[in-house]
């Protein structure tokens, strides 16, 4: 399930006689489900335990789709005859030109390709282009070494973590880590953890224990249980585990959520997070993550969730290429919307033609707008809509091309309530009135002090006095008295024989 709910929140008192108003009795809430399903990659040296049961986790997840390329062979098995000095392809394609040339390699590992879109996804391999690698949220490496990886792929890996966003998974495993010559590597630099080799190393076939550190009792996708006592009994239940990377330590700036400890030995990091750029990157230093599962059936469903939580965890706010979002305008009911569109390498697509479309919950009728490119920054597109009733409101954005090429569809919506600030709270806000008092020369009266302030009102000064300007030689009345006393002086003059 995905998409946009409103739900509307009800709450209601034993005794209403005793509630001031039922007004703030009702809420409206919306709930955004996300725009999945998210994509994830996962990339594994050999096939392991470890691919069936993450598979098997986030099958139960419709939200993520998980595309596996497998390394089955180092090398591609072939007859070889004896060729020329330097020759790494088979004699018998000499003289027919270079078109098979990628086939006819030796050295080109068998990869297999599992849930994928369609037959041309990932037909060469591990992605080499942004445009393809970018269309993930996340990758997994498990027990892969670096020389697997190009030195350009290892470079689009680490944009598509800082530039792109995305989240990146490192599963432990004999070819992983420091043993996966990752150190001094662009994906190197992504981990949490130092791959320098520990002063001190572990016992062969060691049996390590798992438990949290205190920041991983603090993270919600690492815990399974409502409350401490229950998680501590669930990882008392885990078995120990054998296979450990081990590292020097964690990064400035990293956390370690989860260690492992033998008796008498300094606990070693077994789970570490950082985030890097815009992305987030993981890493889960055991290499028979597997083993949980296989003691019993609750622990199984127990793994699966684990799988399930670190995965969503993972891909959680990594940003897709359309991005539309409502912020509420800094005056009035007006909300702004704002479009974020990206091309297929995750650059501010230009020039594009956005359609918005909003519609009251409920009602058939939606307005057209059509946002305007931001003057400010590139690939940002805005326009503003003033909601006439409250309600909920859902509005569809549509990206295309200048060709008119639909490139993406996304949905966002939000609630106009203003009775809902209103009454959010039906105590005075004595800061406000007083700050209000004091900016417009007034004060605040307090309720015993109403009659005696209403009786004084008649002797107060009026805090604004307004002056009004009226000719009086446009009133007629008045032009009457003035010429009557004219007239009266004039007669007076001549009856005393003055001038």
């Amino acid at each position: 399930m995905r998409g946009i709910l409103f739900y509307r929140l009800t709450v209601k008192s034993n005794d209403e006689g005793a509630e001031a108003t039922l007004a703030n009795n009702q809420r409206m809430v919306m709930v955004d489900r996300g725009g999945g399903p998210y994509r994830v990659l996962y990339v594994s040296g050999r096939a392991n335990w470890e691919y069936k049961f993450l598979s098997r986790a986030l099958a139960a997840d419709e939200q993520v789709d998980l595309v596996g390329l497998i390394r089955l062979a180092k090398q591609e098995p072939k007859f070889a005859f004896k060729g020329r000095a330097g020759e790494n392809s088979n004699p018998l394609f000499r003289g027919f030109g270079d078109k098979n040339q990628d086939t006819e390699s030796y050295d080109k590992p068998v990869l297999m390709r599992l849930n994928t879109r369609d037959a041309e996804e990932l037909k060469t391999g591990f992605p080499t282009e942004a445009s393809e690698l970018f269309g993930y949220n996340a990758v997994v490496i498990d027990d892969l070494e670096s020389a697997f990886f190009t030195v350009r792929q290892q470079r689009l890996l680490h944009e598509f973590v800082s530039e792109r966003g995305g989240g990146l998974l490192m599963l432990g495993g004999q070819e992983s880590f420091r043993q996966g010559d990752y150190s001094r590597t662009p994906i190197g630099n992504l981990l949490p953890v130092y791959l320098t080799r520990p002063t001190t190393q572990p016992a062969q076939r060691a049996q390590w224990k798992m438990g949290f550190t205190r920041e991983g009792w603090l993270q919600p996708w690492t815990r399974l249980r409502d409350n401490e006592a229950d998680e501590r009994a669930r990882l008392s239940e885990l078995p120990g585990f054998v296979s450990l990377n081990t590292v020097r330590g964690a990064k400035p700036g990293a956390s370690v959520l989860a260690t492992v400890q033998m008796e008498n030995n300094p606990p070693r990091p077994a789970l570490a997070t950082h985030n890097f750029g815009r992305g987030r990157v993981a890493a889960v230093l055991l290499g028979d993550v597997w083993r949980w599962g296989m003691k019993d059936a609750a622990l199984h469903e127990d793994m699966d969730k684990a799988w399930r939580q670190m995965i969503r965890w993972l891909v959680a706010d990594v940003p897709a290429a359309f991005e539309l979002s409502t912020l509420p305008a800094t005056e009035g009911p007006s909300r702004n919307l704002v479009v974020h569109a990206m091309d297929p390498e995750f650059k501010p697509l230009d020039n594009a033609n956005i359609a918005l479309r909003v519609r009251r919950l409920g009602y058939t009728n939606s307005v057209p707008l059509q946002a305007e490119a931001a003057a400010e920054n590139a690939g940002v597109y805005q326009a503003q809509y003033l909601p006439r009733k409250a309600g909920a409101y859902l509005a569809d954005a549509e990206v295309r091309e200048e060709s008119g090429k639909l490139l993406g569809r996304r949905q966002a919506g939000w609630i106009t309530d203003p009775a809902a600030a209103e009454y959010r709270s039906l105590a005075p806000n004595r800061a406000l009135l007083e700050n209000l008092a004091n900016k417009t020369g007034g004060r605040v009266i307090e309720l015993e002090e109403l009659e005696t302030f209403a009786a004084s009102l008649p002797s107060q000064r009026a805090p604004i006095t307004e002056m009004h300007r009226q000719p009086l030689w446009h009133q007629g009345p008045l032009f009457l008295i003035a010429l009557a006393c004219f007239v009266a002086e004039w007669f007076i003059r001549r009856r005393k024989g003055l001038p």
